[in-house]
C-alpha cells in the first residue's frame, strides 16, 4: 500500500506531462522562422515523449488505486523562441527534482516499481533538458 503522498506526486507529475505536452505541442505548432524550422520537429518529439510520460505514470497511479489528473498545470507557450525555451528549461528543471523526489519517496515506500518507472522517465527529462539548453546556446 502506497501512501497518499506518493499518489499527490504522482498526480502532480501527471498534472506536469499534460502541460508540456501541450505547450511543446503548441510551440511547435506556432513557431517558425530559420531558427524554428530546425526547433519544430524537435518539440513535437519532445511534446510526444511527454504524453506516453502521462500515460505510463497515469496507468501507475490508477494501478496503485489512485485517480489520475486530467488537469494540466499552467501551460506557458511564449511569445519569441528564446522565451518559450527559456521556460522549457525551467520547466525541465521543475521536473527532474519533482522525478528525484518521487524515487526517494517510492524507495521509502518500497515501491521499486513506481521508482523503476521513474528512473527511466527522469532519464528522458534529463535528456530534454539537455536538448533544450543546447538550443538556448544556438538562440
Amino acid at each position: 500500500m502506497v501512501s497518499k503522498k506518493l499518489l499527490g506526486m504522482l498526480n502532480d507529475a501527471i498534472a506536469r506531462e499534460l502541460q508540456v505536452s501541450i505547450q511543446y505541442m503548441w510551440q511547435h505548432v506556432q513557431w517558425g522562422g530559420v531558427k524554428g524550422f530546425a526547433v519544430q520537429s524537435e518539440l513535437e518529439k519532445v511534446a510526444i515523449a511527454e504524453m506516453k510520460h502521462a500515460e505510463a505514470i497515469a496507468e501507475r497511479l490508477f494501478y496503485l488505486g489512485g485517480t489520475p489528473t486530467t488537469k494540466p498545470t499552467e501551460i506557458f507557450v511564449g511569445k519569441t523562441l528564446k522565451e518559450m525555451i527559456q521556460r522549457d528549461i525551467k520547466d525541465e528543471e521543475n521536473a527532474i527534482n519533482l522525478y528525484k523526489g518521487i524515487i526517494a519517496q517510492a524507495r521509502k515506500e518500497n515501491d521499486i516499481t513506481t521508482a523503476h518507472l521513474f528512473e527511466e522517465i527522469l532519464e528522458d527529462e534529463e535528456e530534454h533538458h539537455d536538448l533544450f539548453t543546447t538550443l538556448m546556446e544556438e538562440i
